[in-house]
């Protein structure tokens, strides 16, 4: 065999065994395996809407009633009788209670009798003094007998005043035995039973009109000029789960609390059909902005991050959307996304949200708007 038969030979064995030592390395490499799908339930996503925000300071206080009467005893004595009891209604002027006005009745009687006693001795006066001037004035009596008679009459005069005075104040009295409420509406306290002796001031019952309530809140001072006497102000109740009612506000304190730095305010409350009552928390927002945005679960919403957040489902697969944040609601645990995705995306939540972008995605029933 000649030299460049050799030659030749030996290229082409070279030859066949790069080919096969490339075929080697392409038989070694594994292919690379795609994202494995996810089945995820509709508790897990959520699917963005526009809907109205409302912005303002926070509030916490307690519900009292617009209108509350404190019937007092206004004369001293034992409790005859006791005509309401506590949650009755009742109008205004109806009687509430009697007190024993048989020492009453027996003053009144006296100074009625001193009222008749007291008149009769101005007439006399009167009579003496007409007739000292008759006299005076033909000469038969003195200017100083007719001084005289005058000052008898004046003296006589007072009296009389005097005992109508203290017989319409005994029969002022009288009346005032029978307790009646001031204004229409609910009994709420009666701290008195008959036989019950009681002296003039004592509580005897609160009346409290339950159809107009307020809120005694405090606002945050650093809050203040969010605040405007009329805006209205959206609040709960503790005692009524689920349940929003709506107020106004009346009265905004000139000064803060030197300890709190809160500033009270004074909320009022429609209550027609009297289901809010006294002496319960409630706690609220002033509105004092309300504009149209996106609220989605804080639970949507990867903060682990530089930047914000997201997962969306676009097209089967998840992708991560850097978002813009806005307003927090702590009560219902949303947070406002001004930036970043649209109404009708559909986000993930919860759990869910540390699945990889990139990830297919099929959900195994409809979301829940």
């Amino acid at each position: 065999m000649t030299t460049g038969a050799k030659i030749g030979r030996a290229a082409v064995a070279g030859a066949a065994l790069l080919v096969m030592a490339a075929c080697g390395r392409e038989g070694d490499a594994a292919p690379q395996k795609a994202p494995e799908g996810v089945v995820l339930g509709p508790e897990a996503i959520v699917v963005a809407q526009a809907e109205e925000i409302r912005t303002g300071p926070q509030l916490s206080g307690t519900l009292g009633a617009e209108r509350e009467a404190q019937v007092r005893a206004q004369v001293g004595g034992q409790v005859m009788e006791v005509y309401a009891e506590p949650g009755q209604a009742v109008r205004q002027g109806q009687p509430l209670a009697r007190i024993d006005a048989s020492a009453l009745v027996d003053a009144a009687t006296s100074a009625r009798t001193g009222v008749a006693s007291a008149q009769t001795s101005l007439e006399v006066a009167r009579r003496n003094y007409e007739r000292a001037q008759t006299l005076n004035q033909a000469g038969a009596l003195s200017e100083r007998d007719l001084e005289t008679a005058r000052a008898q009459l004046g003296q006589a005069q007072a009296q009389a005043a005097g005992a109508r005075s203290q017989a319409a104040s005994a029969q002022k009295q009288l009346g005032q035995t029978s307790v009646r409420s001031p204004i229409t509406g609910v009994v709420s306290m009666r701290p008195v039973n008959a036989g019950d002796v009681v002296q003039p001031g004592a509580a005897l019952f609160t009346v409290v009109d339950p159809h107009s309530m307020r809120l005694q809140a405090n606002v945050p001072a650093d809050q203040l000029a969010a605040l405007r006497i009329g805006s209205t102000v959206r609040f709960t109740v503790n005692g009524y789960p689920g349940r929003t009612f709506s107020g106004t506000v009346q009265r905004v304190s000139p000064a803060a609390d030197p300890a709190t730095r809160q500033v009270p305010v004074v909320v009022t409350l429609p209550n027609a059909e009297g289901t809010l009552v006294a002496g319960l928390f409630a706690e609220g927002r002033v509105e004092s902005e309300v504009r149209q945005g996106i609220m989605v679960p804080a639970s949507a919403v990867d903060e682990r991050g530089v930047t914000a957040g997201v997962l969306r489902l676009r097209a089967g697969k998840v992708e991560r959307v850097p978002v813009t944040l806005g307003l927090r609601d702590p009560d219902s645990e949303r947070v406002e996304v001004s930036g970043g995705i649209a109404a009708g995306d559909t986000l993930l939540i919860g759990p869910a949200i540390g699945t990889a972008p990139g990830t297919p995605v099929r959900i195994s029933a409809a979301p829940r708007p």
